[in-house]
């Protein structure tokens, strides 16, 4: 029995470790990276440990909610989430399925005994992994902040040119406090002016079809009194009344 316990030690030697990584999905208030190797380095060899900060805004609305509340206190930097390397990932993969649930703190004066531990471990997850994840929201948030500091700087050279439009409408007037008011208006005609050009028009239609008729009558009747050798209108009206006044 002592050599089968001696060569399973030399073979569990020689085999190689593989690191593990297990998630902290909840970081109570004031808790440091020190914090977890002190309380997880009892089970077994803690690498490196990542926590990431809290977004600026929930923070801005702590502090604005204490304020509402009357209380003056100094917030320090907090975490929202973490992530813990161990050395071996058999150790990772133990602590994360016991630990899960419970509380953290284990003494009864210990500021985070009603704290539970929120674990996970991370299959097939490694520290490369991590980096590039971090990279990649960083490289998102540059962009983002990017795209919003040019909407902000549009927005204020469309306002600055706005701004000088309307000085340089001001200055052509002469006066710099208000404009001169040479406006023109065009009003829309009322109704009454709309039944007045309505009449006149129908009016005029009328004039000019009786004058059309007039002119067709008069030439109709010269084109007879020549095929017919008769005397034109206007000669045989002047004729009897020459003969009358001889």
């Amino acid at each position: 029995e002592e050599q089968e316990e001696s060569e399973k030690a030399a073979c569990g030697g020689n085999k190689r470790v593989v690191p593990g990584i297990v998630y902290l999905g909840h970081i109570p208030p004031r808790f440091r990276p020190l914090h977890v190797r002190n309380l997880l380095g009892a089970y077994g060899e803690v690498g490196r440990v990542f926590f990431q900060a809290e977004d600026q805004f929930v923070r801005r609305k702590k502090k604005a909610a204490a304020a509402a509340g009357g209380k003056k206190r100094s917030y320090s930097k907090d975490y929202s989430e973490g992530w813990v390397e161990f050395r071996d990932k058999r150790i990772a993969k133990r602590v994360a399925a016991s630990l899960h649930n419970t509380p953290m703190g284990a003494r009864r004066r210990s500021p985070f005994r009603y704290d539970l531990w929120n674990l996970k471990y991370l299959h097939g997850f490694t520290w490369s992994h991590l980096s590039e994840h971090l990279a990649f929201e960083r490289q998102v948030r540059r962009q983002r902040l990017r795209a919003e500091i040019a909407q902000a700087k549009r927005e204020t050279d469309f306002c600055l040119q706005s701004v000088e439009r309307g000085q340089r409408f001001l200055a052509a007037d002469g006066d710099p406090a208000r404009p001169d008011g040479s406006w023109t208006f065009a009003q829309r005609p009322t109704e009454q002016e709309l039944r007045a050009w309505e009449a006149a028009t129908a009016r005029g239609r009328e004039r000019a079809r009786l004058a059309t008729a007039q002119d067709k009558a008069r030439s109709n009747k010269g084109l007879l009194a020549r095929i017919f050798g008769a005397p034109p209108p206007s000669e045989s009206m002047e004729g009897p009344s020459l003969v009358r006044d001889s």
